[in-house]
């Protein structure tokens, strides 16, 4: 078993990191810059920045931003995601020292946009975040979500997450958004429903507020790597104490 990743997640608006339940009621969550560093030292193995409100605002995502946090970073990979709509983006970004990225609303509008990024950057810098939501009317259970969780679409979480893997993706980071900011623990059914869907390593995100919910992500989960974003801005507990625990339930870990 390869070690599990751990990713602390910045939610960016309006230049800051922000944080929120069910995609709404966000707070602020501090100096992204300064978030970066910190984690960098903490011993993250990969950092995710998400512009939350690009796709929302029709722009692009502010190329400052992702230049001033990877280069707080230093080694530590940066992934960025929102407002990529094209293949000029993806470059914008890799050019400031980005290391992946993210598409989410752009691949449902426009999937070939995946094949020609992992044909391009190759599957391993393009990673295809799947926002979802309980709906029973489909075969999975989980309905694909865009814009911030504004829009349904009437896709099967599952079977687009199967057409991202065709598609040439790398990874898969799929969010409930029932359980995004709730510290409730990962919405195991939706995060292993996916993994046991593709071959890929697939990120578990939405959800994290202790310590067992990280093991049972990996074990129940089937994920590969962790997301989380709140109880790492507010110091529920530090990505040091994340990897010592599950290194002590035996999940191997990067040191």
């Amino acid at each position: 078993m390869e070690p599990v990743r751990i990713i602390p997640c910045l939610d960016m608006k309006d230049g800051r990191v922000v944080k929120g339940v069910h995609f709404v009621e966000l707070r602020d969550a501090g100096d992204p810059v300064e978030n970066a560093a910190f984690y960098r030292e903490a011993g993250a193995d990969e950092v995710a920045m998400l512009d939350i409100a690009a796709t929302v605002e029709g722009r692009k995502t502010r190329l400052e931003w992702a230049r001033a946090v990877a280069e707080a970073l230093g080694d530590t990979p940066l992934t960025v995601g929102g407002g990529i709509n094209e293949l000029a983006d993806i470059e914008a970004l890799f050019g400031v020292g980005v290391g992946k990225v993210s598409m989410n609303s752009a691949a449902v509008a426009r999937p070939e946009l995946v094949r020609e990024a992992a044909e391009a950057y190759g599957s391993n810098r393009v990673i295809v975040a799947i926002d979802g939501r309980r709906n029973p009317e489909m075969l999975s259970g989980f309905e694909v979500v865009v814009s911030g969780g504004r829009r349904g679409t009437g896709l099967d979480c599952v079977e687009w997450a199967r057409r991202c893997e065709e598609l040439g993706a790398g990874e898969i980071l799929p969010t409930s958004m029932d359980g995004d900011g709730t510290r409730a623990g990962y919405d195991l059914p939706f995060t292993r429903a996916v993994a046991e869907a593709v071959s890929l390593p697939v990120i578990a995100s939405g959800g994290a507020g202790t310590l067992e919910h990280f093991y049972e992500g990996v074990v129940e989960g089937k994920a590969a790597a962790l997301l989380a974003a709140s109880v790492f801005h507010f110091r529920t507990f530090s990505v040091g104490e994340v990897k010592e625990y599950l290194a002590g339930r035996g999940i191997p870990v990067s040191r």
